[in-house]
């Protein structure tokens, strides 16, 4: 099948368009930047999500419209509120009605855990409202569609929004981590790689019309994170936990009560998180150290302990 990728030349999505690429579809990818991540056999269109007429004509001829576009970051929404609801809402709501008129085979939607939940603020917001007009678009029009809640994503291709990148990057340059709260908050992480992964296998017709958790196998409380983090780097790291600052995260679980619940996928096999941690420690430490690393031996200069 032919598939299109909103926002594929980011994070989540460029791995996705990797994900289908292999599975043997057909893959555009469309995004107000080049991908860096392109391979020959994908096609990569450039443009913005709110040019109706340029979103359109690219979904025109695909069987599977994915959207990860728009403001995935909750600090940015929450201190761009109208820009996030441009982006997110309408933004969506223009890749929805032009898959609509393209009558695609499914629409695929990347939300987030967060609308289970009361934190989140205007990224949940957006995302509620998103779910809400993909399935009007449903029983309005009969339009298959598969909306899918991330846990917290980690992996190569990250930037300074993600968490995990974050904490490893300021790791490898001051030797330390800080982190506002005591470290009790409990995530289920879950390695980008598989999380692209499961963004494909929910092609298959058991999914269609639903709503699909995609988290990690491992819960883990973010403080034995740091020290799983620390001990990978020989135990010389600083952990500073810092007073408890407002925030729009949630603490032990994203969820309250909410009547729609969505089917949690669980694949057969994932990368461990140890493994996938180190895997992420040596993608940042590439790509901040001008030093080579050979067979996973990290060489360090005279200035570095």
């Amino acid at each position: 099948m032919k598939a299109i990728v909103f926002g594929g030349s980011g994070f989540l999505g460029s791995h996705v368009a990797d994900a289908l690429d292999d599975a043997g579809h057909d893959v555009l990818i469309y995004d107000i930047k080049p991908s860096r991540y392109l391979r020959p056999s994908q096609t990569m269109i450039t443009g913005d999500i709110l040019d109706e007429k340029k979103a359109a004509a690219a979904v025109k001829g695909c069987d599977i419209v994915y959207n990860f576009a728009g403001i995935a970051d909750i600090d940015e929404a929450g201190k761009k509120p109208l820009e996030s609801v441009k982006c997110n809402i309408l933004g969506n709501s223009i890749l929805l009605e032009a898959a609509r008129k393209a009558k695609i085979k499914r629409f695929v939607f990347a939300s987030s855990l967060y609308v289970y939940s009361k934190a989140g603020g205007f990224y949940r917001s957006t995302k509620q409202a998103c779910e809400l007009l993909i399935e009007n678009y449903h029983e309005a029009f009969k339009m298959p569609y598969t909306i899918l809640r991330y846990g917290s994503l980690y992996g190569p291709r990250t930037d300074g929004k993600n968490f995990i990148h974050t904490i490893i990057k300021q790791a490898l340059t001051h030797n330390k981590i800080s982190r506002h709260g005591d470290g009790e908050e409990i995530r289920e992480y879950i390695h980008v790689r598989d999380a692209a992964k499961g963004s494909v296998e929910i092609l298959a017709g058991e999914f269609a019309n639903q709503h699909v958790v995609l988290t990690g196998n491992q819960q883990m409380k973010v403080k034995d994170l740091l020290f799983m983090i620390k001990e990978m780097l020989g135990n010389k790291l600083k952990l500073e936990f810092l007073p408890t600052r407002e925030s729009s995260h949630y603490e032990i679980t994203p969820y309250s009560f909410a009547p729609k619940i969505g089917k949690r996928l669980v694949s057969k096999t994932y990368l461990d998180l140890s493994q996938g941690m180190l895997e992420t420690i040596y993608d940042i430490y590439k790509q901040i150290s001008p030093l080579p690393i050979y067979e996973d031996i990290i060489v360090r200069g005279k200035n570095r302990k």
